[in-house]
């Protein structure tokens, strides 16, 4: 049974069921949607230290195994390849210069995907393209299904769907679906009202719905 938007009680990391069917690794259970964020690696036992330290090869080590979670998340809230590209080269550059400051009071992944979220709405900010703060209308929230078609599990259909949404309504789907954050983290991000993350929720799940039938039924034409 799915909460409605404010009621999730799922712990930030663990995404929503609607889109973890494009999310989930090989031989995972599609149906435990307690399966964490993509960029919950667990790294080799002192490979943090050994970057604290200065190794390269360290530096590399990570790189590889989040280069591939930092650009996925990046292109889902930008919208663009080549900004993705960019939010991916700054967050490894803010790794390389912040990884002192790191402290093992949380996990290493979820500091860095910090990072990247950060770049991420940053970039969207300078374009100056996100709407003015809405509050939301507890009718229209009350009962919001966010269930969505079988087509949702079509990682491309939904990319296509994805990149047809304002950058603001795509950006608080994938941080609250994919990601896992709840709608008061979402607001102090976007610095916007937690209002404003359940309208865009809501209005963007909506959306997203009528676009994937849409590319599901141009797709089995084609």
């Amino acid at each position: 049974m799915s909460h409605g938007p404010g009621k999730d009680r799922r712990g930030r990391g663990q995404p929503r069921p609607f889109f973890c069917a494009t999310l989930w690794p090989p031989g995972a259970s599609k149906t435990d949607v307690s399966h964490p964020s993509s960029f919950a690696i667990d790294l080799p036992a002192g490979l943090v230290q050994r970057a604290q330290r200065g190794e390269a090869s360290a530096f590399e080590q990570i790189y590889r195994r989040f280069e591939r979670p930092v650009f996925t998340l990046a292109l889902r809230l930008t919208g663009q390849r080549e900004e993705a590209q960019d939010v991916l080269q700054d967050t490894m550059l803010k790794l390389f210069d912040r990884i002192g400051e790191f402290r093992a009071e949380a996990p290493f992944w979820g500091w860095l995907r910090q990072i990247a979220v950060n770049e991420s709405l940053m970039r969207l900010r300078k374009r100056n393209r996100q709407p003015a703060t809405e509050d939301a209308d507890e009718a229209e929230l009350e009962g919001h299904d966010v269930m969505l078609p079988p087509a949702a599990a079509d990682a491309a259909l939904l990319g296509q769907a994805l990149a047809k949404l304002p950058d603001a309504t795509r950006s608080v789907l994938w941080l609250y679906h994919a990601e896992g954050y709840t709608h008061d983290e979402i607001a102090g991000l976007m610095g916007k009202t937690a209002s404003f993350s359940k309208s865009q929720l809501a209005r963007g799940t909506r959306r997203l719905r009528d676009l994937l039938r849409i590319d599901s039924e141009v797709h089995s034409h084609a």
